[in-house]
């Protein structure tokens, strides 16, 4: 194994542990908007960082270009869409966990 096989290594487990936190999140938090933290801020940074590590481990520019790009809609479209699921469970009623502030 060469360094760069090892650096790969290390951002891919970084990355699955970081995705792994996000699922946990969607399963342990009490409400949606929580939930909706959760998995957008941290699966985004998971998924950041197994493209870093396969990026790595690419034969081509061309194709770390390619894992790139997909990270970057990945990216917006998940913003886009917790953002949408969030003004519909707020214009539906649903209501914040007891615990947190509510404005």
């Amino acid at each position: 194994m060469t360094v760069l096989n090892v650096i790969s290594a290390l951002f891919l487990l970084a990355g699955a542990g970081f995705c792994l936190a996000g699922t946990v999140g969607v399963l342990r938090f009490p409400d949606i908007y929580c939930r909706l933290h959760a998995l957008t801020k941290v699966d985004n940074l998971g998924l950041g960082l197994v493209v870093v590590g396969l990026s790595l481990e690419a034969g081509s520019w061309a194709t770390a270009l390619k894992l790139f790009l997909v990270w970057f809609l990945v990216l917006i479209s998940s913003a886009f869409t917790c953002q949408l699921i969030a003004r519909a469970a707020l214009r539906r009623g649903v209501g914040a966990w007891g615990g947190s502030r509510e404005s």
